[in-house]
């Protein structure tokens, strides 16, 4: 071959060799930032978690510490992961141990362990098949100050029975302690903590949504709404020695109308119902987020992504309740290229009830057998992602002085 010809072949290898670099940079890079959005800042064999670096909340103070999962690098056949915390407040290590192995890679199966010594919001109620939610912080954290201390030894199943329908099936044996004073009396007898073996099954289904074949992974290319989650819940009595029989009902939807303009809808309709013997520990609130000062002033704080801002923290609790939260996203203010305030107006209700509330000694509260309901509005990215935020309690639950019933925080949104 001619000094000519490989003079005009080395150049498009060299132009092929850099728009593959190119390419696997822009790979990286997106990978890197995927991770970071997931709250985890990824290395060669470890993914270090960001959640367990600093929080703050009223029971534990400032609380910080490391925690992780091994990258696929590490393994693509099984996963250790953990995490060491400590609270400066309640001068406690928390701390929580696991592991998986993958069953079938095709239905993303996993079996699951995990031991976890650590605290719980009382009356909070999570879905196992949610997806990994991050934020750079919390904003109901802050102000919570009822937990419980639990020490759960749980063994999980996970698995994907199509793309649109996830599953989830664990089986826990907890050992439960309130940090607060609190006592639950069943049948003639008093009890101070609690023992629970539970089994549950989680669904998410998500029909409308579209997956395809990229990068020899199925990632998903739309996003469809609406979005179903479904939960049942069984605590045995007498099982690894359970003090109670309760069952639990969990249940949301989630709807979004995207107009196409950056303006949208979203709506988020969520229900529980418990039966049986069931401690507080494990019944429902209605994700309250305001704090017991005298004026709005003084109550002024963060407000939350799905949290009722007028609602007092521990004012009432539920065996049977439902929310619903209308917010309309106004096509954002362009008043330049970087500043794009957006108007969004909120609605909240929720309807509650209790039905043995003289079970629960020690702690005083209400029901929401009466509609409670929230208006108000948010103007967010104002300035650095910050933002403002207004509500209103009126109707069954409006309080007799007027201030008491005005919600005013600021808000906080940014995206990667």
């Amino acid at each position: 071959m001619s000094t000519y010809a490989l003079a005009q072949i080395e150049p498009n290898e060299n132009s092929e060799k850099q728009a593959n670099k190119k390419t696997e940079d822009s790979l990286k890079k997106r990978v890197f930032l995927e991770n970071i959005g997931l709250g985890y800042f990824p290395t060669k064999y470890f993914n270090f978690d960001l959640r367990y670096l600093v929080k703050y909340n009223q029971f534990e103070g400032f609380r910080t510490g490391l925690g992780g999962v091994t990258s696929e690098k590490f393994s693509d056949k099984f996963r250790v992961n953990g995490y060491l915390v400590y609270g400066f407040r309640d001068q406690r290590y928390k701390y929580s141990i696991g592991g998986g192995l993958r069953l079938n890679e095709k239905t993303d199966t996993w079996v699951n362990f995990t031991y976890t010594d650590d605290l719980q919001e009382t009356g909070s109620s999570k879905f196992l098949t949610d997806k990994r939610f991050f934020s750079f912080f919390e904003p109901r954290l802050l102000n919570i100050d009822l937990f419980h201390r639990h020490i759960t030894k749980s063994i999980s199943v996970q698995h994907k029975i199509s793309n649109n329908l996830l599953s989830e099936t664990q089986f826990a044996v907890s050992r439960v302690n309130p940090t607060y004073n609190y006592s639950f009396a069943s049948n003639g007898d008093v009890f101070n903590s609690f023992r629970f073996s539970t089994a549950t099954l989680s669904l998410q289904w998500s029909p409308f949504s579209k997956y395809e074949f990229i990068n020899n992974k199925i990632e998903e290319t739309v996003d469809g709404y609406p979005k179903f989650t479904g939960q049942l819940t069984q605590g045995f009595g007498d099982v690894f020695k359970s003090d109670f029989n309760f069952a639990k009902i969990d249940f949301r939807t989630i709807h979004q109308i995207d107009y196409g303009n950056e303006s949208l809808t979203r709506l988020t309709l969520v229900a529980g119902l418990a039966s049986g013997e069931t401690p507080l520990t494990h019944l429902y609130h209605a994700y309250p987020n305001n704090i017991r000062k005298e004026t709005v002033l003084q109550r002024f704080s963060v407000a939350g992504l799905n949290s009722f801002e007028t609602m007092f923290f521990n004012e009432f609790f539920s065996d049977r309740f439902t929310t619903f939260q209308f917010k309309h996203y106004l096509k954002p203010f362009k008043i330049s290229s970087r500043w794009k305030p957006q108007l969004v107006l909120i609605s909240r209700y929720a309807l509650g009830n209790m039905k043995s509330i003289d079970q629960h000694q020690g702690i005083n509260f209400g029901t929401l057998d009466k509609l409670y309901s929230e208006s108000g509005f948010e103007i967010n990215k104002l300035l650095f992602g910050f933002g403002l935020s207004f509500a209103y309690r009126y109707g069954g639950y409006h309080l007799p002085s007027l201030g008491d019933n005005f919600a005013f925080k600021f808000t906080f949104n940014i995206s990667l």
